[in-house]
C-alpha cells in the first residue's frame, strides 16, 4: 500500500504545483491519448521483445508483490525455524533415515501440515527435503553443503531479481520514448507552420507532453517500482538463508537449540523473533 500511496503523493504534488504555478489542464488531457499511446505503447514492445513468456508471467507476477510487499514476517521466521528444529532434533535423536517420511512425501508430511504457508512455498520445501536427503546419504561435509547452497541460494535470488531488472530496463528507455514521442509532435507542429501563433503554441505545448510523461513514467513509477521490487526480493531470500544456516549448524554437530539459533540470527531484524519468542514457540511444538 505505501507505493500506491507514494505514487498518488507524488501525482498531487507534481499537478499540484503545476496548477498553484497557474497551469492549464487542458492541453495535458488533451494530448495524453496520443502521447500515452505512443510512449505506453513502444515501452509494451520492446518489453515483449526482450523477454520470453516465461520472463514476461514473471514480471506480471512482481506486481502483485510490489503492492503486497514480502510474504514472510516474524510469524512465518518463527514457524520456520520451529520446523528445522524438529527436524534437526529428529536427525539427532534417531538418526537421518528418520527423516524420510517427511523429505520424500512433504505433502503427507505431519510436520510440513503443521506449517502450511511454508509447505507452500516451493523453493522452501524443496531445499529442506533435498539438503536432509543430502545428509541422509552421507554428504555430511558442512562446507560442501554450504557451499552448494550458497550457489543455489544465487541461482534463486537471480532468477528472481530477473522481473525487477525488466522493469529498471524500461524505466531506462521511457525518457528516450518520450523524446520519441516529442520529435513526432514537433513534426505534426512543423507540418503546420501556417497556423496562427496560438494554435502552434498548443502543438508544441502538446508535443511536449511526450517528454514530460516519459520522465514522469521513468523517474515517478517505473524506477520506483523496480526498486521496491528488488527490496521484496532481497527480503524474501533472507528466508531461506536461515534453511542454510540451520541446516549448516546441525552439521557442524551443534545442538538444535543452537543450530535454530544461528538460523534466528540470520533472519532480518525486522522479522527476527526473540529468543523468548522462539523458545515459547519450539515449547509449544507439537507434531504427530
Amino acid at each position: 500500500m505505501t507505493t500506491i500511496g507514494g505514487f498518488v503523493f507524488l501525482l498531487a504534488m507534481v499537478f499540484g504545483g503545476y496548477i498553484i504555478a497557474g497551469g492549464k489542464f487542458g492541453i495535458i488531457l488533451h494530448s495524453l491519448p496520443y502521447e500515452m499511446m505512443m510512449i505506453g505503447g513502444a515501452a509494451v514492445g520492446s518489453f515483449v521483445m526482450s523477454n520470453s513468456m516465461h520472463d514476461i508471467k514473471h514480471v506480471l507476477d512482481g506486481f502483485g508483490k510490489i503492492i503486497k510487499g514480502a510474504r514472510f514476517h516474524k510469524h512465518e521466521y518463527s514457524d520456520l525455524l520451529a520446523l528445522l528444529y524438529y527436524f534437526v532434533r529428529l536427525a539427532q535423536s534417531k538418526g537421518a533415515m528418520a527423516l524420510e517420511p517427511h523429505i520424500e512425501k512433504p505433502e503427507d508430511s505431519a510436520a510440513f501440515q503443521k506449517f502450511p504457508k511454508i509447505a507452500a512455498d516451493k523453493v522452501a520445501t524443496t531445499m529442506i527435503c533435498d539438503y536432509l536427503r543430502m545428509v541422509g546419504m552421507n554428504a555430511d561435509d558442512p562446507h560442501q553443503i554450504e557451499d552448494i547452497m550458497a550457489r543455489e541460494l544465487k541461482k534463486v535470488a537471480n532468477e528472481e531479481m530477473h522481473a525487477a531488472h525488466a522493469m529498471q530496463a524500461i524505466a531506462d528507455a521511457l525518457p528516450a520514448l518520450g523524446i520519441v514521442a516529442a520529435v513526432l509532435g514537433v513534426i505534426k507542429t512543423m507540418a503546420s507552420i501556417d497556423q496562427p501563433p496560438a494554435v502552434l503554441g498548443g502543438m508544441i505545448g502538446g508535443a511536449l507532453v511526450g517528454t514530460f510523461l516519459g520522465i514522469l513514467l521513468a523517474y515517478g513509477l517505473m524506477g520506483p517500482m523496480a526498486a521496491r521490487l528488488k527490496g521484496v526480493v532481497d527480503e524474501e531470500c533472507k528466508f531461506y538463508e536461515v534453511i542454510r544456516a540451520v541446516l549448516v549448524a546441525h552439521l557442524h554437530g551443534n545442538a538444535p537449540q543452537v543450530a535454530v539459533e544461528a538460523g534466528r540470527k540470520t533472519a532480518p531484524s525486522h522479522s527476527m523473533p526473540t529468543f523468548q519468542e522462539l523458545e515459547a514457540a519450539l515449547q509449544e511444538l507439537q507434531i504427530a
